[in-house]
């Protein structure tokens, strides 16, 4: 069953990036900043739109190298 990435929740995300080893390294007004060693660019995420865009999610997932696949996987076990 494939997850539609423009329901993903705020929380939901936060879990996945905890789970893949990012950690929030600052937060700058309504944005939250993650990153985890060896990522070319941080990821940024607005505390105030929940659930989050499917262009975010498509953009972060390119960010870490994670396919869709991948990702439904680790949603699956959250």
């Amino acid at each position: 069953m494939a997850i539609r990435l423009s329901n993903i929740s705020l929380a939901e995300f936060r879990m996945f990036l905890r789970k893949i080893g990012c950690e929030r390294i600052r937060t700058d007004g309504g944005h939250e900043i993650w990153s985890r060693k060896g990522l070319r660019r941080s990821i940024t995420l607005q505390t105030h739109v929940d659930p989050i865009p499917e262009r975010i999610v498509r953009q972060s997932l390119r960010n870490l190298e994670i396919t869709r696949e991948e990702f439904e996987q680790y949603l699956s076990r959250l």
